[in-house]
């Protein structure tokens, strides 16, 4: 379902485009406006299937534009976003899909989306267009262990055992895995004879797990081996590692689907399920994450987009707050908007975190360019 998103706060840009990567009904966003010109030409020489649209915009107001679209015989979806519950009347006036109050929950905007693919299904089978249902299924496995389809299903786990077993297998990625070494690493503290019971029995849960998706196949085994087969899945820690991969540059050129790419890694492997046999995966994806955050947050500096940049950045020093690159792009990014106070401030909790956490103090390299940043700035 094609989607275009219009606001002028390029942090809801973000923030949208991650919570629609959650939901179970396949999104693809084919443009993000940040005033309703640009957005009223490209709507009127594209094809989307929904519109998310903020209502308080500069020069004119998200239902000014939907009345524009809606003169010139343009029956697009509308879905607007506001902070303020008093213009759902006037929304409706120029036939809204649906009316979101900001802050955006998740679970509200799963609904909607789940009624505007039922209804555009509708559409097209009345019409003749609709070659067969689109069901679309996500192994995902950054922040969480999930199984989701387009259609709506989402996996009913029947021990937290089986969630195991699936995040085992599929951080595998296919490969065969023995049954020895799966009862060593998932079942190590029961006495082998009960081992091999749960493992059978957690095979078994498995399946039923996967079989509402039908993938209960994708599940496979022999006497001494068992895999997960990838194929017909979309998984999202595969997308997230081949973007990286292809991704060696982040500039002007890509920095739209670098931006999309940072939003796939919903969080560290696995999420809170801190399984000691993932801990060298969950790190190494985790310093991926980092580096090439970081090379988008240089990417997005050197544009201009220093806000952008500055969020990105706070994310990646909440994570670690000892991360040396990280702390010095932050440093850099306050220094382009000349807010020496931050700059200062954020130096001194940096300066304190070492000496409390490890005992130490800033290095060389972070203390030289601290110092010069203030010196530029007091010119």
């Amino acid at each position: 379902m094609k989607v275009i998103l219009i606001d002028d706060e390029k942090a809801m840009h973000l923030i949208m485009k991650r919570m629609l990567a959650k939901t179970s009904v396949k999104v693809e966003i084919a443009g993000s406006f940040t005033e309703t010109e640009t957005a009223f030409f490209y709507l009127m020489n594209h094809d989307v299937d929904l519109v998310f649209l903020d209502i308080s915009m500069p020069r004119e107001t998200g239902l000014e534009l939907a009345e524009r679209l809606r003169e010139v015989g343009r029956e697009i979806k509308i879905v607007f976003l506001t902070s303020h519950k008093e213009y759902a009347l006037p929304a409706f006036d120029v036939y809204a899909f649906d009316y979101i109050v900001k802050p955006v929950v998740l679970e509200r905007l799963q609904k909607t989306l789940q009624r505007a693919f039922a209804e555009l299904r509708k559409e097209h089978l009345r019409q003749g267009e609709w070659a067969a249902p689109l069901n679309e299924t996500r192994f995902n496995c950054l922040g969480v262990i999930d199984i989701q389809s387009t259609q709506g299903i989402r996996a009913k786990w029947k021990s937290s055992k089986s969630a195991e077993l699936f995040g085992y297998l599929l951080m595998h990625k296919g490969r065969l895995i023995s049954r020895a070494r799966l009862i060593e690493e998932l079942f190590g503290d029961m006495p082998q004879k009960n081992a091999e019971v749960y493992l059978n029995t957690t095979v078994y849960q498995l399946r039923k797990v996967l079989d509402p998706f039908g993938l209960r196949e994708n599940l496979h085994s022999d006497s001494n081996h068992y895999a997960l087969s990838l194929s017909e899945v979309s998984v999202d820690l595969l997308s997230f590692e081949e973007g990286c991969r292809k991704m060696t540059v982040v500039d002007e050129t890509n920095l739209e689907e670098a931006i999309e790419l940072e939003q796939l890694y919903a969080g560290d492997l696995f999420g809170d399920h801190a399984f000691a046999w993932a801990w060298n995966e969950i790190e190494r994806l985790s310093l991926l994450y980092t580096s090439f955050t970081q090379r988008l947050c240089m990417a997005l500096l050197n544009k201009g987009e220093t806000n952008a940049a500055i969020r990105l950045l706070m994310k990646l020093v909440s994570r670690n707050e000892l991360d040396e690159q990280s702390f010095m792009l932050l440093m850099k990014a306050y220094a382009l908007q000349e807010n020496k106070e931050v700059l200062t401030r954020q130096y001194r909790q940096y300066e304190d975190t070492l000496h409390r956490e490890i005992g130490i103090k800033p290095s060389r390299e972070v203390a030289d360019l601290y110092f010069s940043l203030l010196s530029e700035l007091d010119k």
